[in-house]
């Protein structure tokens, strides 16, 4: 099909169609090239297609897709795709990892990283080795060159999975409980500030969306990420991301001056799509001028969270003080939820703690709200 998806191209080029804008008259003209080709097959004695709606599939994915890693993109079972070298290509379906029987050469590799990157206005090459970016279906694209990586490059795709995006439907999944549901619907709803920790791919993003889902429709949220990831809608939403700098070194937009943005904009809630660098210092600022915030954190609980989350701001500069943090952190942080992903690749809110506002040797003072498989009063 290769023959057949090269002269779908030289028709699109020749018509000028931009495939991403008529996806309908790609399809016409992959049908119309494929019965071409079985046409040419059959007065020459050939074999032809026998299959001709997983031809013009196959045509379509070479062409618009990403060649043979689009069927499995396009599967609704699989939530994260990786490639750790060409003949290396995993899937995770509810948090199990497994390898696909693919195998691609390192040309194929780049070629579709390119494909993907096209889109998104960002690059990789020996002077910025590391790429994030979100693709046209909001899945995440996270590549490591070759060099930085042995040998060949690493690709991971983390896909944005639509069908849970409520408080209510990761109850029905039995990742959230009803009295945890009911304890961080009653948060959002009367503006508190809630921090999202656990390790990766403990469903911190997917959590921190449903919190946004439930926020009540007058609020205006302004969302804050490095690389657009969560896939929330609101009726009053903006979502704004970083960007890298350009080969000159200029240019670079840094989440620490989109939190400063966002302050301007008369957000009711800011939210911060992962708190990771000194940024967590403008976001506790943020939080101290009554503004409610929402964002997550890798930690392993929801107290090394507000640790972390006390360590972080130091990185700003050397005249911030843990004396001025941890209170602060005290005082704005209302509630701090944590979630964990068990062996069999599961996902719940394991627990729910709220710091009281007071300080007890250096570290936040909490209660626990939630725990999983405990009630708490």
């Amino acid at each position: 099909m290769s023959v057949v998806a090269e002269r779908v191209r030289d028709r699109l080029r020749a018509d000028q169609t931009d495939p991403s804008r008529v996806p309908d008259a790609v399809r016409r003209i992959a049908q119309a090239e494929v019965r071409r080709h079985n046409d040419f097959a059959l007065a020459r004695g050939l074999a032809p297609v026998d299959d001709e709606q997983a031809a013009v599939r196959e045509v379509l994915a070479a062409v618009t897709g990403y060649g043979p890693l689009q069927e499995h993109l396009d599967d609704p079972s699989v939530e994260e795709l990786w490639i750790n070298a060409p003949d290396k290509i995993f899937v995770a379906r509810d948090g199990v990892s497994e390898r696909l029987p693919l195998a691609l050469t390192d040309s194929a590799v780049r070629d579709l990283v390119e494909r993907m990157l096209h889109a998104t206005g960002r690059r990789i090459d020996l002077s910025q080795p590391f790429v994030d970016a979100a693709l046209p279906d909001g899945s995440r694209l996270h590549v490591v060159l070759g060099g930085i990586a042995r040998r060949h490059w690493a690709v991971n795709i983390r896909k944005f999975l639509p069908h849970v995006r409520s408080l209510e439907q990761l109850e029905e999944i039995g990742s959230l409980a009803p009295e945890a549901a009911a304890l961080l619907r009653d948060a959002m709803r009367h503006g508190r500030s809630v921090l999202v920790s656990g390790a990766t791919h403990a469903g911190k993003t997917t959590l921190l969306g449903a919190l946004i889902a439930a926020c009540p429709p007058s609020h205006r949220i302004v969302t804050v990420e490095e690389t657009f990831e969560l896939g929330v809608d609101a009726p009053d939403l903006v979502a704004l991301q970083g960007r890298q700098p350009s080969l000159e070194g200029t240019g670079e937009i840094t989440l620490r001056r989109l939190v400063k943005e966002a302050l301007r904009m008369r957000p009711d809630r800011i939210v911060v799509g992962e708190v990771r660098d000194a940024e967590a210092l403008d976001l506790l600022l943020a939080l101290n001028t009554g503004i409610p915030g929402a964002a997550t954190i890798h930690a392993n609980s929801a107290f090394d969270a507000l640790g972390k989350l006390a360590a972080l701001p130091l990185l700003a500069g050397r005249n911030i003080g843990r004396e001025f943090v941890v209170p602060a952190i005290a005082a704005s942080v209302d509630l701090v939820v944590h979630c964990q992903r068990a062996e069999d690749g599961r996902r719940r809110v394991q627990e729910i703690i709220a710091p009281t506002g007071r300080v007890d040797d250096g570290v936040p003072e909490t209660r626990t709200l939630f725990r999983t498989g405990e009630r708490w009063r």
